[in-house]
């Protein structure tokens, strides 16, 4: 391949490339939207999940539905469950995420904005719901 061959490959590749998102981005610690806590999102077989890492005012899960699990400290709780990546629009969704001061789990969808993470939870449909802000921990 000539010099020049090989220059219009690597423009063209990067032309198809441009805007597609890294999958594994959304990967890290992130403050929660209070910053009173740390949330850190990891992968499991493709798929991205979220735990609690720490928070300022630890405690038990005491508004659980399940009074099994009641007695469980929130710290160390896996909260997020289940994200696929969507390459088409660069969204983490079909999701869930619980909500450890209400008790209640909604649907969720992720996306990056930045180095930083948008959540948006909902119930039924995505237009009724809301979009919180997760500040990266640098």
């Amino acid at each position: 391949m000539n010099k020049i061959s090989y220059i219009i490959t690597l423009l063209f590749c990067s032309i198809i490339s441009f805007g597609q998102q890294n999958p594994n981005k959304v990967v890290g610690i992130y403050w929660t939207p209070k910053k009173d806590g740390k949330i850190e999102i990891t992968t499991r077989n493709n798929l991205f999940f979220g735990k609690v890492l720490e928070g300022k005012n630890p405690r038990k899960d005491t508004l659980n539905p399940n009074p099994a699990l009641r007695s469980k400290q929130v710290i160390g709780m896996e909260i997020m469950k289940n994200f696929k990546f969507n390459k088409n629009n660069n969204e983490y969704i079909d999701g869930e995420i619980y909500d450890p001061e209400s008790g209640k789990t909604y649907s969720c969808k992720m996306w990056m904005e930045n180095e930083n993470l948008k959540i948006r939870g909902f119930l039924g449909i995505s237009l009724l719901g809301r979009t919180e802000f997760f500040e990266k921990v640098k």
